[in-house]
């Protein structure tokens, strides 16, 4: 009877203490798949313009391989250290990945952990408290800069000096500035300057270019509007 039912059973775990079967095995894996599912809504909510198919169906996918991985070592010690030099082999080879993106990593083979020791009250109940304190944090938008940091590239003539070539319209429009990088084109008749700047939401972007132009002759210029690494400029 459900009366009968201890509340408490569901917080301690026993898969990892007792002997895999099949209906443990099915429930586990079943558990892992909709913890997973509601770690990848949330990452998907949280990021309406970030994200690739294919992360979010890995993050279905990653709680369910590690609850495996824990269903099959058991308290087999020789069986742990055999898996571990079996993934030992394997190569993960991308490039490095948003700080974000990583938590979520961890999130999901921590879900997939508790499922895989048998604690299944654990494992929804911090999945639900992060899942609901990533919104929150995502709906507040916090840490969010109000300044944006961009990158601007400007072309000038080589009778214009670039030290202080734009600090007039800088100073016009409040933008704050950084000089990177100086290099010459066009067999040395040009040089092409790599500013940061940091805009206020309120800066016209427009007005502030249209200005830098008729400084530079109307050469090329750009303003990256997602800022790069160093190692870009």
């Amino acid at each position: 009877m459900f009366s009968m039912f201890d509340f408490e059973t569901i917080f301690n775990p026993t898969t990892a203490s007792a002997t895999m079967t099949f209906t443990s095995s099915v429930v586990t894996i079943l558990i892992a798949i909709v913890l997973g599912g509601i770690i990848s809504y949330t990452y998907m909510k949280t990021n309406p313009t970030g994200y690739s198919q294919n992360f979010t169906l890995t993050m279905v996918i990653l709680p369910v391989i590690v609850a495996i991985i824990i269903l099959l070592i058991g308290s087999n010690i020789a069986r742990a250290f055999s898996l571990a030099g079996a993934f030992s082999i394997i190569r993960f080879r991308s490039a490095p990945g948003d700080p974000k993106d990583i938590a979520y990593v961890l999130f999901t083979m921590a879900a997939g952990l508790a499922c895989g020791v048998g604690a299944f009250g654990y494992a929804f109940l911090f999945t639900l408290i992060l899942c609901a304190l990533m919104y929150a944090l995502n709906k507040f938008n916090f840490g969010a800069r109000k300044q944006a940091q961009k990158l601007l590239k400007v072309t000038i003539p080589e009778s214009l000096g670039y030290e202080e070539a734009f600090t007039e319209v800088f100073e016009q429009f409040g933008v704050a500035h950084e000089l990177k990088k100086v290099r010459t084109t066009e067999l040395g008749s040009l040089y092409e300057l790599v500013y940061t700047v940091t805009l206020d939401p309120s800066t016209d972007q427009k007005a502030f270019l249209d200005a830098i132009r008729c400084r530079n002759g109307n050469l090329d210029l750009s303003l990256t509007m997602v800022p790069t690494v160093a190692a870009d400029y």
